[in-house]
């Protein structure tokens, strides 16, 4: 996997929320974590880590945060899915950037946070994808910045990404590319009658 890091300065409002950490380093676990076992965690003021995101069997269905606790005004505001081998955009949105407005977080909803895409069959038979993702920051700098992403096909783990951006500056904006090696799926796997 080889990854292209730009960072830039730039105007931008807020909007798009991840579940995002920061502090901490990953180690990996054996002891399987539910849902049900993070929204307790949260119901009783407890933290959740990065270790607890990598002991989930599977993608939650709601969301680990607020979309109030995000302090730093990260916002994710473009993001581009492409087939390495013939450089042909599968999938891309951004948000508007025509105003320095800042969005009000807490007159936003869950919908705010949220992108659905589906690809066809033959997506599962590439090879290499790559994935650019851009985000800005706010005010505040952001130290040891960490995203987590998981891939699941049929509620199974299929890869598994720690990104460590390190130092973000104040209101920056922030691009990488991830370059992918897609799994190898059976025929069975992949039957366009199984997605999820």
């Amino acid at each position: 996997m080889s990854k292209k890091t730009e960072v830039s300065k730039s105007k931008k409002k807020t909007g798009l929320v991840s579940s995002l950490y920061q502090n901490y380093s990953t180690k990996s676990s054996t002891l399987d974590i539910t849902e049900k076992d993070l929204l307790e965690k949260l119901k009783n003021k407890e933290e959740i880590t990065p270790d607890d995101i990598l002991k989930l069997k599977g993608p939650t269905q709601n969301y680990l945060c607020k979309i109030t606790d995000n302090v730093y005004e990260i916002d994710f505001v473009h993001f581009k899915i492409r087939d390495m081998s013939k450089n042909i955009v599968l999938f891309e949105v951004s948000k508007e950037s025509d105003s320095d407005e800042k969005n009000d977080l807490s007159s936003l909803d869950d919908n705010s946070r949220f992108i659905q895409y589906r690809f066809n069959k033959a997506f599962l038979k590439l090879r290499n994808i790559g994935a650019t993702v851009e985000f800005t920051v706010g005010s505040k700098p952001v130290q040891n910045f960490l995203m987590i992403e998981r891939h699941y096909f049929k509620d199974r783990l299929i890869k598994s990404f720690d990104f460590k951006f390190g130092f973000c500056l104040p209101d920056s904006r922030n691009s990488i590319e991830h370059i992918y090696e897609m799994p190898l799926l059976s025929d069975a796997e992949s039957e366009p009658n199984r997605y999820i």
